[in-house]
């Protein structure tokens, strides 16, 4: 596949640069890219009062702006979700911020929510054809005085361009941010939201780290409940650092990639055992095969979202996992995602 084969070339630059080239080329590629043939019917997932066509999505962190989610719809994914967008746009940390890992499978960075801004991210929302589901992750800017109004005004400007809103609140690279997770302040958060969208309107998911005991899974989820939002997305990156074999192992940001896996799939376990079946769990963290997405399945996930496997294995990955997930499915007896879902909770 030629989008492999730039992949890999890419792959010779430092990671930032080649991530900036890889945007600048599906944008100019777009037009020409041919939309993947329709998904096997055992894939579809319904959720979020939305039918999803296959349950992998893209993972927030590719296409911060909303430059390109058309075209990698195309790519076969089932939903794509861009930002994270704050209010005003940010440059973000200092470079160098984004280091591959090879010898691990994973990639550090410490970005800081770096973007053009909730003006720029609508307009590139307003101009897509919406032929898929595209959700907008949103965040605080870094030196906003009040983060509540942040979220509030980037949801207020973005959810009605999108199919759904994630709420970024555990992003490892914006000082203090992780605390919006405490029980008051994320209950005032979840309220602000709901208030200004008002009935009815587009679904909230919360973002979670996966650096959390059980003590806060178990004030999160009462939040999550009371709050009456539609899912929550386990997990964003990790502060933690396991044996890893890389010599930017020690950089700090937020750590994703395969040795992500276990650790996100266990706090999907126990969010899932916390909450109630009709508030949607969107796995996230290490997946790189259809083995790896069916086992968040089983584990409570109704979607999928993955990234930095894509650094590593090229686009022709998203096809590979919807024939692996079949093949998991016909080999279990499932007749669908659907019935797959929790299954092994």
């Amino acid at each position: 596949m030629i989008l492999d084969l730039a992949a890999r070339l890419l792959s010779a630059l430092p990671a930032e640069t080649a991530h900036e080239a890889t945007l600048g080329l599906t944008r100019a590629f777009a037009p020409m890219l041919s939309r993947a043939g329709a998904d096997d019917p055992r894939l579809e997932v319904k959720a979020l009062g939305l039918s999803f066509p296959n349950p992998i999505g893209l993972a927030a962190g590719f296409d911060k702006d909303a430059r390109v989610p058309d075209a990698m719809l195309k790519l076969g994914f089932g939903f794509v979700e861009c930002g994270t967008v704050t209010p005003k746009p940010q440059a973000g940390n200092p470079r160098p911020r984004l280091f591959r890992l090879r010898e691990d499978r994973a990639v550090i960075n410490r970005m800081g929510f770096n973007n053009r801004g909730m003006d720029e991210a609508a307009r590139n929302l307003a101009q897509r054809r919406k032929n898929g589901i595209v959700g907008i992750n949103i965040g605080a800017n870094k030196e906003t005085s009040d983060r509540i109004a942040d979220y509030a005004q980037s949801f207020a400007r973005l959810a009605p361009l999108a199919d759904y809103v994630t709420v970024n609140v555990s992003s490892p690279n914006t000082p203090g941010l992780r605390g919006l997770q405490n029980k008051e302040e994320l209950s005032q958060l979840l309220a602000a939201l709901t208030q200004v969208r008002g009935g009815g309107g587009h679904p909230i998911l919360l973002k979670i780290a996966p650096d959390l005991d059980a003590h806060a899974l178990d004030d999160i989820a009462q939040v999550v409940i009371a709050s009456r939002i539609e899912g929550v997305i386990v997990s964003n990156t990790t502060i933690a650092r396991p044996p890893l074999k890389s010599g930017h192992a020690s950089e700090a940001g937020g750590l994703s990639g395969k040795p992500l896996f276990q650790p996100s799939t266990e706090i999907l376990r126990q969010m899932r055992a916390r909450l109630p079946q009709d508030i949607v769990l969107i796995g996230v963290g290490g997946i790189s095969s259809g083995r790896d997405a069916y086992e968040k399945i089983l584990a409570g996930a109704s979607l999928v979202q993955l990234y930095t496997a894509l650094v590593y294995q090229g686009p022709s990955l998203v096809g590979r996992i919807k024939r692996d997930l079949l093949a998991c499915l016909a080999r279990d007896g499932f007749t669908s995602i659907a019935a797959a879902i929790g299954a092994r909770g």
